[in-house]
């Protein structure tokens, strides 16, 4: 039965990875914007950094016993700078699964003005992605597979693709944003890989509860495309006191997660844990962890100076 499930399982993720059809997943996805929307640089008004790990489907093993389900990495960074009148942002990646493994880095710029009661932005940002695959460690099976038979050892590639977005919001209220990552669909030349163009569009708002001002619900949503199929995340946050949150996320025919975390100051740790609602039964759900910190350089106004007509 696991030997069963070893080629199931890389004969899905070989086909898809090497037209990168798989999207990356984020449960804390309404803290992670910056990953997905180059626009969203600069939204908090500080410099922030944000840092995730990801482990889906835990405990998920191959017939030898290696480890095979994703795990993800991201660390995202942004500040707002003035003269540019905008901010700049940046993210370093990196995502295994099986025996394949991306590792993306991204900078860009977005431009921001202000707009009614919010903030509009338009970014753009320049990514780097570097695929790699180790086809020693597959198993061609009992009667063979002539195609992992032909390869052996580690295999990278290079690519370089744009992302670009939009993003509007009013602080305390509601944001929404609209972003289209992979535009230029670039292919490996040593490898058989092609990033997919996808689509996202993101949104949330702060419901303060009447009559308790601690408490607030925070309900969020994300919506992908990559022009053949859709993924659905919705989530609500009940947050107190602006400290402490828990809630629930739903991700479409996937998973139902639980949510947790806190605020102290400048810094933010919350963790989730999912519950897989899938045709895949053999793991243990996955478990997220998210570290945040934003802040801001104050500075002095400049001391206004005054001549004394009497030294003229």
């Amino acid at each position: 039965m696991r030997f069963r499930l070893h080629l199931l399982f890389c004969f899905f993720f070989v086909s898809g990875v090497m037209n990168a059809q798989t999207k990356y997943l984020y449960t804390h996805y309404m803290f992670t914007n910056m990953a997905i929307n180059p626009a969203y640089a600069g939204s908090s008004g500080g410099i922030c950094a944000t840092g995730l790990v990801r482990s889906q489907w835990m405990g998920f093993k191959d017939a030898e016993d290696n480890k095979i389900a994703p795990q993800t990495f991201l660390l995202t960074v942004d500040a707002p700078i003035k003269v540019l009148h905008g901010a700049v942002g940046g993210s370093v990646m990196q995502d295994k699964y099986g025996f394949f493994k991306n590792i993306g880095v991204k900078v860009g710029y977005a431009y921001r003005t202000d707009m009614g009661a919010g903030t509009f932005s338009a970014g753009l940002n320049v990514g780097f992605q570097n695929a790699s695959y180790d086809f020693s460690k597959f198993i061609p099976g009992e009667e063979g597979d002539p195609l992992i038979g032909q390869s052996s050892g580690k295999t990278s590639d290079m690519i370089i693709d744009c992302d670009a977005g939009l993003f509007y919001q009013v602080p305390d209220k509601y944001y929404v944003g609209l972003s289209a990552n992979n535009l230029l669909q670039m292919k490996g030349k040593k490898v058989y890989y092609q990033t997919r163009r996808t689509y996202y569009l993101t949104g949330g708002y702060q419901w303060v509860i009447p009559g308790s001002p601690l408490f607030e619900i925070d309900p969020t949503a994300l919506i992908m495309y990559d022009g053949a199929t859709f993924q659905f995340n919705a989530s609500a946050l009940v947050v107190y006191n602006k400290k402490f949150y828990g809630g629930l996320g739903y991700r479409l025919q996937d998973a139902i997660s639980v949510l947790v975390g806190v605020n102290i100051k400048s810094l933010r740790i919350g963790v989730s844990y999912d519950i897989g609602t899938s045709a895949l039964k053999y793991n243990n759900g996955g478990l997220e962890v998210m570290v945040s910190y934003c802040f801001k350089i104050e500075t002095d106004k400049f001391r206004k100076s005054y001549r004394n007509t009497r030294f003229l």
